[in-house]
């Protein structure tokens, strides 16, 4: 019995909706699902042909305005598609995740109107690709503890700085980069400026072996004096706040990355132990497995009704999502999909720990999004944060 998508139908789905559901999983299903696993071993990037062929398709600018090439839909329209394919192929999934929830949608949503015309064509049709740098080596969760300068110099901003675990570091063309733009202390002083892949002093590390995220490439960003025009600001200093609202976007994209392995796992799970027989009866007869199915399904119902909530409420290009049903979406999904994924390799025992399943990667992969985009810890201080409407100090 497969359960996917059960919790969504019991949504109401307009027709166009799911047209596209069901064209994301033919095509997730027949053309990336079989190159998942040997992507994953080698660790592979994505074919830029494929990223591409996924434009060509409409599925990069779903949720993008219509006058670039978008299909200007509502979010969960997107968030359905990158789901879909999540639930098969990751890296395949990334390329749709980072056009329709990543950077591109800060562009489109706060950008100017000249950084929208430049940009996002490209993006929407695949020929260019755009990620976000925020973290440093002494930035993560503390992330207002960057130091990475982006100085107007006339009609120039110089950007110095090093940023490190930039999803896509190394292969996208331009990265929206968080940096320190006055002397002002914390989020004050802090803005985001574009910089193309291909400027004078532009440069990377060596690509990160992470223990997931094979097939979507990680490394280190240096930034030596660069030149970009003042074009390129899109945020200018103290807009911190603004900046990280936008954010709460790529972090339903990240919900939805968990949701997807959390419902994978799950169903993988209760085929087999319907199939595989111990002690002479199939293992779902047994109650301690009925009890684990039980809680695997509540738990990846729960995450996915958080998130439906959150993105319910993103219709358009203007609006953007509450904070706290964000934080307290992605908290549940990031940490459901680890639960889940590990429940699942308990159920299937040794063939849970074997590659040949792909629940092993499951795991792994679960583990980088609860990582990426603020981890679950910072997300209950976000949590709590919005519920009293107060700031805490992390420092001692």
């Amino acid at each position: 019995m497969n359960m996917k998508g059960v919790a969504m139908s019991a949504s109401i789905l307009t027709d166009d909706e799911r047209a596209i559901k069901e064209v994301a999983a033919k095509v997730a299903t027949e053309r990336y699902a079989p190159k998942a696993a040997q992507w994953d071993a080698d660790r592979t990037a994505f074919p830029v042909e494929e990223r591409k062929y996924l434009g060509s398709l409409g599925f990069l600018g779903i949720a993008l305005p219509e006058r670039f090439g978008g299909a200007g839909a509502p979010l969960q329209q997107a968030l359905n598609v990158i789901e879909e394919f999540a639930y098969h192929c990751r890296p395949a999934a990334f390329q749709i995740f980072e056009a329709n929830t990543g950077p591109a949608q800060v562009i489109a949503r706060i950008g100017t109107e000249e950084q929208r015309e430049r940009f996002l064509p490209g993006i929407i049709a695949g020929d260019i690709t755009m990620a976000v740098a925020i973290s440093e080596p002494d930035a993560g969760s503390a992330a207002t503890d960057l130091t990475t300068k982006a100085t107007i110099d006339g009609d120039t901003v110089r950007v110095s700085g090093n940023k490190r675990w930039i999803s896509n570091g190394s292969e996208a063309d331009v990265y929206l980069v968080y940096s320190r733009m006055s002397d002002a202390p914390g989020a004050k002083g802090i803005g985001a400026v574009l910089v193309e892949a291909d400027r004078a002093g532009v440069s990377y590390g060596a690509r990160e072996k992470l223990m997931g995220f094979r097939g979507i490439p990680s490394a280190d960003i240096y930034f030596d004096d660069v030149e970009v025009p003042v074009a390129n600001i899109v945020v200018e200093p103290g807009g911190f706040r603004t900046l990280f609202t936008a954010f709460s976007i790529e972090r339903l994209g990240n919900s939805t990355m968990s949701l997807a392995l959390g419902q994978a796992a799950l169903d993988l799970s209760i085929r087999y132990v319907q199939e595989r027989t111990q002690f002479g009866k199939p293992l779902i007869e047994f109650q301690a497995v009925q009890m684990t199915i039980a809680d695997m399904a509540l738990q990846v119902d729960a995450a996915r009704l958080l998130l439906q909530r959150a993105a319910g409420a993103v219709i358009d290009g203007e609006q953007l999502p509450n904070s706290l049903h964000v934080s307290l979406a992605k908290c549940t999904a990031n940490e459901m999909a680890k639960n889940v994924t590990d429940l699942a390799m308990q159920l299937h025992g040794g063939n849970g720990y074997t590659e040949e399943f792909g629940i092993e990667r499951m795991h792994r992969d679960a583990h980088g999004w609860a990582l990426a985009g603020g981890t679950p810890t910072m997300q209950r201080t976000r949590i709590v944060s919005e519920l009293l409407g107060r700031s805490f100090d992390q420092r001692g």
